[in-house]
């Protein structure tokens, strides 16, 4: 059995596709995932299953259809890979503090991705960044520092308009999944 984190894109924004957390848990607890808890509205939910990370994927996404008749991409990390994620940020304090000077809003996000970015796909990104935006990758995470906003940002948009399975929080959102997960993570 493996502890995960679901995080579903683009529900409960704008009014659009909207998904009542307790329903949420009370489908998936019908189907067969354990121990299973949500946080905020924005679709971030734990679970406890035995099947693997894509096998969950796809068993969420079908729940959330049937239940909700809604189309919605998840993308899945167990909680030793977001564990990982917040040790492996490679901005430093100051960076960020820099950062958050001059930010509207949170300075530093995650985009988790179901796979890693192609050659190509990387280098378009890269292309974006700029003294107002920056980001760096690491396996299926790029992590990304605003000088400004995320909302005007080139670097959110293209990974979220050029990958499906692509979705961001930010790292206040990240930090407090991280202290709700069991002490003992798998």
């Amino acid at each position: 059995m493996t502890s995960y984190i679901g995080l579903l894109r683009g529900i409960n924004v704008g009014g659009k596709n909207k998904i009542k957390m307790a329903q949420l848990r009370d489908a998936l607890t019908k189907e067969g995932f354990l121990h299973v808890k949500t946080y905020i509205q924005s679709g971030n939910v734990f679970f406890v299953s035995g099947e693997s990370e894509e096998g969950s994927r796809k068993k969420i996404e079908r729940i959330i259809n049937t239940e909700f008749e809604l189309k919605v991409n998840v993308v899945i990390r167990s909680a030793t890979e977001w564990q990982n994620m917040i040790e492996s940020c490679p901005f430093h304090e100051e960076q960020i503090a820099k950062a958050q000077e001059k930010a509207v809003g949170e300075s530093l996000y995650v985009a988790m991705l179901a796979d890693p970015l192609s050659a190509d796909a990387k280098e378009k990104l890269l292309s974006y960044a700029s003294e107002k935006e920056g980001c760096e990758l690491i396996g299926r995470e790029v992590f990304l520092l605003f000088h400004d906003s995320i909302r005007n940002s080139k670097l959110a948009t293209y990974l979220t308009r050029n990958n499906e399975y692509a979705t961001v929080r930010n790292w206040k959102t990240i930090n407090k999944i991280a202290d709700m997960l069991p002490n003992d993570v798998s």
